[in-house]
C-alpha cells in the first residue's frame, strides 16, 4: 500500500478549505436543498484501502482511507478541517476520514488544483532557481511530465529538487480525482534538450520512500 505523506495531506487540505471558502454562499444554498431531494449514486473506487470518491446529485463525498493517515493525529486533523470551513469532516470507524462538500466544490477544487499545477508548472521553468530547466510539458491527468534541461548543469545542481513538487502536485490530482492508491503514480521523464535523450525517470510516490 502506497502512503501519502503529511506534506501532501496538509496540502490536500488547503485546497478543499480555500475552494470551501469561494463556494460558501452558494454550498448554503445547496445544502438547504439536499435535504429535500434524494441522492442517486454514482460511486467510484468504494474497496476497502482505497481512496473513494462517491458522487451523488447534489455532493461529493472523499474517503482518505486509514493507511493515509494513520501517523496523524486526528482530533486535530478533523478541528482543523472544520476551522478552515470544510462543510463535513467524518472519522470513520476503520480510521479513515470523509469529506463531504457539494458537487460546485468538487469541481470546483479539481480546477483549483490543475490550476494551480498549471502556475507551478510556469514558476518551475521561468524560475532563477531551477536555471537549468528549459521546458516542462504534461498530460492532461496530470499523471506524466516532460522535464527538459541541460543537462550537464542539471547534474551539477539541485534543480532535482524541483521534481518533488511536480510529482505531489500530480499525486495531489490523482486522489481527489477518486484514484486507486495502489496504482496511481506520477513519472517525470528527465529530458536533455541537447540531444533529446530521456536520461533519467522518477516516479512518484515511489520515489518519496527512497529519500
Amino acid at each position: 500500500m502506497k502512503k501519502i505523506s503529511f506534506t501532501i495531506l496538509i496540502l490536500l487540505l488547503t485546497f478543499l478549505a480555500a475552494c470551501s471558502s469561494n463556494e460558501q454562499s452558494s454550498n448554503n444554498d445547496e445544502s438547504q436543498a439536499s435535504t429535500n431531494q434524494p441522492e442517486e449514486n454514482n460511486k467510484e473506487s468504494k474497496d476497502d484501502g482505497k481512496v473513494a470518491v462517491d458522487k451523488g446529485l447534489l455532493s461529493v463525498e472523499v474517503t482518505i482511507p486509514a493507511s493515509m493517515v494513520e501517523n496523524q493525529n486526528m482530533e486535530e486533523t478533523i478541528a482543523s478541517a472544520k476551522e478552515q470551513g470544510i462543510k463535513e469532516v467524518t472519522e470513520n470507524e476503520d480510521g479513515s476520514i470523509t469529506y463531504k462538500m457539494s458537487k460546485s466544490v468538487h469541481k470546483e477544487l479539481m480546477n483549483e488544483i490543475g490550476t494551480s499545477i498549471e502556475e507551478t508548472v510556469e514558476e518551475t521553468k521561468n524560475s532563477e532557481d531551477f536555471v537549468s530547466i528549459k521546458e516542462i510539458t504534461h498530460n492532461d491527468s496530470f499523471t506524466k511530465f516532460t522535464v527538459v534541461v541541460d543537462k550537464e548543469s542539471y547534474e551539477n545542481s539541485m534543480d532535482g529538487f524541483a521534481t518533488m513538487t511536480l510529482g505531489m502536485s500530480g499525486m495531489i490530482y490523482q486522489i481527489y480525482d477518486g484514484a486507486d492508491p495502489e496504482k496511481y503514480s506520477v513519472t517525470i521523464s528527465m529530458k536533455d534538450e541537447a540531444t533529446g535523450e530521456v536520461f533519467d525517470e522518477i516516479v512518484y510516490p515511489d520515489a518519496l520512500d527512497e529519500q
